[in-house]
């Protein structure tokens, strides 16, 4: 076997094993949204990804628990790229984007039955820590950022930016387990951007 082909080897099972990894997250991201998480079994995630056996489940992760986190984290990234992309379109001001990237937020929970179901079964897949842990890694440091560059530019009060990043995920994940149980989401979101905008309103400099 030439240098060559010994190098491709490797590559090649690096590619499945990705390929293996990918099909099982979007399987059970899938089967995870339709049936819930409880009434999920790893052999339908198996079948559904088309990858043989559990075998190749449990070859990339732990257990069901682990998968979901897996599928957690990637609804976060997709949820991510979305409200990232309604920021951009907003003026430079930190406040601003701050307001933007909460309705952003909403609208998304709104419009996503993925992002619904992550919020109504996360708490009991992962246990309630390791869910507020995922929601605060995911969305504190964000708002962290815009919060500091409001201070240097003085559009909000000087003060602690890491608790209030915090309280800012926790009144988003409030306002978006409302909206997805709600019968009126529309009212409902409404009532949560008037709301945030009030919160933001007491952080501005006057």
């Amino acid at each position: 076997m030439t240098p060559a082909a010994r190098g491709a080897a490797p590559r090649l099972r690096d590619l499945q094993a990705d390929a293996t990894r990918a099909a099982l997250v979007e399987a059970a991201r899938r089967l995870f949204v339709e049936n819930g998480y409880e009434s999920t079994g790893t052999q339908a995630i198996v079948a559904a990804a088309g990858v043989g056996t559990r075998g190749a489940l449990y070859h990339h992760f732990a257990d069901k628990e682990a998968l979901y986190l897996a599928v957690f984290q990637a609804i976060q990234a997709d949820m991510a790229e979305f409200v990232a992309a309604r920021i951009d379109a907003e003026p430079p001001e930190p406040l601003a984007r701050l307001r933007a990237a909460g309705r952003a937020f909403l609208r998304c929970v709104q419009d996503r039955p993925d992002a619904q179901s992550l919020l109504r079964d996360g708490p009991k897949a992962l246990g309630w820590r390791a869910f507020r842990e995922a929601e605060i890694n995911f969305g504190a440091a964000p708002l962290q950022a815009l919060l500091d560059q409001a201070v240097r530019r003085g559009t909000i009060r000087p003060g602690p930016t890491g608790p209030m990043a915090r309280v800012l995920v926790a009144a988003f994940d409030e306002a978006a387990l409302e909206i997805a149980s709600a019968d009126e989401p529309d009212a409902v979101r409404a009532e949560w951007e008037a709301t945030l905008d009030g919160l933001f309103d007491g952080l501005a400099t006057r």
